[in-house]
């Protein structure tokens, strides 16, 4: 039988570790948290939810009511033996005390009695938002540096693929550096890919696709797509290369946008017409044409300038920026991007992208498949 000496070291060392845990709730950034099963409601709330949300005891019922509805219907899961539901770690919003919204984890634990019935159940609340703007931040950086690598790598690229199509008179050793420049420029593409993309990557589900696709299946998802806003999309596919080397989605971006300008600054009855073919100098032209009113010959020499908008936009909304964009892309491929006004009435803009001889070789398949999504962006 234990002394009264005994009794009472065991009680002052009991008091000890019940300071020391108090210190560390008192003092820990967590937010942690005791509500009872039976009355769905908080019964224990750590200073630092004050500190961090504002939140005393008495202010975050109501709150924690909120929280708390879902509790029943795990304790009936728990009791009919799902094992999964002891714990639980969730991601949501909370309102702080002046309204602001923050994202949290919530981590919480049945706590059972002797009979493995859950009296309670015991957690923290993780404030996310410096690991929030800290991702945020990563993100905006790899995005910043992969388009500050992105942009010259493939303006070189376009380079290349054009002094290769027109490069047959050359000597082979002039072909052989166009090759090495080239496969460096393969190389640091795919490092920003790998590096740079892991979210892409991820989505995607393999490894880094191919930058090159079949231009007639490019041009009739975007067709297709642009159909669901005008009914009277025409389109016409001639001699086309299997596959050629591009940026699948910013070609798309482009060609995107001068529908949208025929569908915006045309009436629904006017047809349009998306062309795919070889064009005369080499290379591959897309022309998108309609038979609207045109534009003012004087306004030709600006349509392509940032924030520039013709005297025909009057009343339909835009920003200019669509075909200084478009044009911006087709630049980094190596292309041009022209527009002019067709004898017979309408607009034509004519994208000419340089496609390089040996382009698309080694994704050729026999049953003319691709790995490439026309949905990416």
């Amino acid at each position: 039988m234990a002394t009264v000496a005994e009794l009472q070291a065991a009680l002052r060392q009991s008091q000890a570790e019940a300071e020391r845990y108090r210190l560390l709730l008192q003092h820990s950034g967590e937010v942690s948290w005791m509500a009872d099963c039976a009355s769905l409601k908080l019964s224990w709330l750590s200073p630092a939810a004050e500190r961090q949300f504002g939140y005393t005891l008495d202010s975050a019922q109501a709150l924690a009511a909120g929280l708390l509805q879902q509790l029943p219907a795990r304790l009936e899961r728990h009791a009919g033996g799902d094992a999964s539901r002891r714990r639980l770690v969730r991601e949501t919003e909370l309102p702080h005390a002046d309204g602001r919204l923050l994202p949290v984890e919530i981590e919480s634990t049945l706590i059972l009695d002797e009979h493995g019935v859950a009296v309670s159940v015991v957690g923290v609340v993780r404030d996310l938002s410096a690991r929030r703007e800290l991702a945020a931040q990563q993100k905006k950086f790899a995005s910043m540096l992969s388009h500050e690598f992105r942009t010259p790598l493939s303006t070189i690229d376009g380079a290349v693929q054009r002094l290769e199509m027109t490069g047959a008179h050359h000597d082979e050793g002039t072909r052989k550096r166009y090759r090495k420049i080239q496969t460096a420029v393969d190389r640091m593409l795919a490092m920003l890919d790998e590096y740079l993309s892991p979210e892409r990557m991820a989505s995607i589900g393999r490894e880094r696709q191919p930058n090159e696709i079949s231009p007639a299946a490019l041009l009739e998802a975007v067709a297709e797509q642009a159909r669901s806003r005008r009914g009277g999309i025409m389109l016409r596919l001639e001699t086309l290369p299997q596959w050629m080397r591009c940026d699948p989605a910013g070609v798309r971006l482009c060609l995107e946008i001068l529908l949208d300008n025929a569908i915006k600054y045309t009436d629904a009855h006017t047809p349009i017409e998306l062309i795919g073919k070889m064009a005369s100098e080499g290379g591959v032209e897309f022309l998108v044409r309609d038979r609207g009113t045109g534009l003012p010959a004087a306004e030709w020499a600006q349509v392509f300038d940032k924030s520039f908008r013709g005297s025909n936009a009057a009343g339909i909304a835009g920003s200019g920026l669509g075909l200084y964009m478009a044009r911006a892309v087709v630049d980094v491929h190596g292309g041009t991007l022209t527009a002019t006004n067709v004898s017979e009435s309408g607009t034509e803009f004519r994208i000419w992208l340089p496609v390089a001889a040996s382009a698309g070789k080694s994704l050729a398949r026999a049953d003319g498949s691709s790995d490439n999504s026309l949905d990416a962006s």
